[in-house]
């Protein structure tokens, strides 16, 4: 008999932890895996690679065919994430095109990045994983914003120790000790090396943990993985189960982790209050043979401005919050500062230029996005920009090789929308659209306020 006042008792209890947790403003959690393809996914056509966690979550949310990071490597690309800014406006470009161990540059501290604009509004911030945003005072995770720091300074293929081969990255059996890469927590050195096989447990325990211990407020979490770039491990429950390989093995270890995210936040009961995005860095790693992704049938890959190395795939999930559908406009990493300062009801800065733009009226009430030319840049180059389903090359390269970059005078065209491969050039047949990306050009480059280089050494 007194089964059923227990049972109200609990119902009324998870009623009132909901309602509280709506009372407040919404959790977000950014997951940003590195150098994952645009066609790595089950739910983006991959046949051999099984993302159930992820799949689900296009299912249940919105799944953009057009979302892009704002450059196509590691640094550049996280610092236009987290300042909703081009890179360059932050000096994050120089000789080299990522920082190094031994680099003197970093984020400068006047950048406002998303942690520092929600934690003024109130909320716990935490960057779990990779960070390669400067290892020097100020520039730091717990410089820029972010309470709680766990995981790399840089790419886990740094710090390659004497005697390990240079190729080794690359080997689907990699030297567990070939890198001496440190994990850190909150500037402390903890484990150096690193032993990569357990990254993926270790960073989604502290997810989790960060996620239930801070339930009962408003939280970021930045959770941005170390794989799939090279050299890839994975755990003993993962590796060897995939028909991919090691890579399909550290992909569907990373899918597991997002369910676990997905999970702690269900039995937090705060799901319905949370804001999760899943997206890539950059394009995947294509000159490492069988250890780097796949396009999608894309043209290009990492560290190129052809559709490969940029377009990723991107998955928003908010139950009760975002139907399920697809969203085919263009929109790009840099959106996330300002849809994320709306939802905070911060105050996106005026002082400097914010390159991003809300997804809320898209992701809540299913407006179609606004037309808005979108500028691809490596290193310091504008090489390509993209106006409604057109995109206009001025240059193109293949990433990594050792042919150098092709000027194209008069540039190159291609209808994304009919060709997304990138094979055919139309500029002659619409010269009244070359016209237009021109302008767009021009005025963007006029404006153009470019920042101290952080990356010359």
């Amino acid at each position: 008999m007194q089964l059923l006042p227990r049972l109200l008792a609990f119902g009324l209890a998870l009623f009132t932890l909901n309602a509280a947790a709506s009372d407040r403003p919404p959790n977000i959690v950014v997951i940003f895996a590195d150098d994952l393809g645009y066609g790595d996914l089950g739910c983006q056509g991959h046949p051999s690679i099984r993302t159930p966690n992820l799949d689900r979550m296009a299912t249940e949310g919105k799944r953009f065919t057009d979302f892009y990071a704002a450059a196509p490597v590691c640094t550049p690309s996280r610092a236009a994430l987290l300042t909703g800014r081009y890179a360059v406006r932050s000096g994050m470009y120089g000789k080299r095109d990522v920082l190094f161990p031994q680099s003197d540059g970093g984020l400068p501290t006047g950048e406002i990045t998303i942690a520092e604009l929600l934690r003024d509004r109130g909320y716990a911030t935490a960057h779990i994983g990779k960070w390669h945003l400067g290892i020097h005072p100020g520039s730091r995770p717990n410089d820029q914003g972010f309470d709680l720091s766990y995981g790399l300074p840089y790419s886990n293929d740094m710090d390659r120790e004497e005697g390990t081969p240079g190729n080794a990255a690359r080997s689907p059996e990699p030297p567990v000790n070939g890198w001496n890469v440190p994990l850190i927590r909150n500037g402390e050195i903890i484990e150096r090396p690193v032993d990569q096989r357990t990254l993926t447990q270790r960073y989604t325990a502290a997810a989790v943990s960060f996620i239930a211990d801070n339930r009962k407020r408003p939280f970021f979490l930045y959770f941005a993985h170390s794989f799939p770039h090279v050299p890839l491990f994975a755990s003993p429950d993962f590796k060897g189960k995939s028909r991919r390989g090691i890579y399909g093995d550290t992909v569907e270890e990373l899918d597991w982790s997002v369910g676990e995210v997905i999970k702690a936040l269900r039995t937090a009961g705060i799901a319905e209050n949370t804001l999760v995005v899943f997206t890539s860095d950059n394009g995947p790693w294509l000159t490492q043979g069988l250890q780097g992704g796949s396009t999608g049938g894309l043209r290009g890959g990492k560290n190129s401005t052809w559709e490969g190395g940029m377009r990723e795939p991107c998955i928003a999930w908010w139950p009760g919050r975002i139907a399920p559908g697809i969203i085919s406009e263009p929109a790009n990493t840099m959106d996330l500062f300002v849809t994320s300062a709306a939802l905070a009801g911060a105050t996106v800065p005026t002082d400097r230029v914010i390159d991003g733009i809300d997804l809320g009226p898209t992701l809540f009430e299913g407006k179609p996005l606004p037309e808005r030319p979108f500028f691809y840049y490596n290193n310091a180059n504008l090489t390509a920009c993209r106006l409604g389903r057109f995109k206009l090359h001025y240059t193109t390269h293949e990433g990594y090789s050792k042919t150098p970059p092709v000027r194209h005078d008069p540039p190159l065209l291609f209808d994304l929308g009919r060709d997304p491969a990138e094979q055919l050039d139309v500029a002659a047949a619409h010269p009244e659209i070359v016209a237009r990306i021109e302008a767009a050009v021009r005025e963007h480059k006029a404006a153009m306020k470019m920042g101290i280089p952080q990356l010359n050494n």
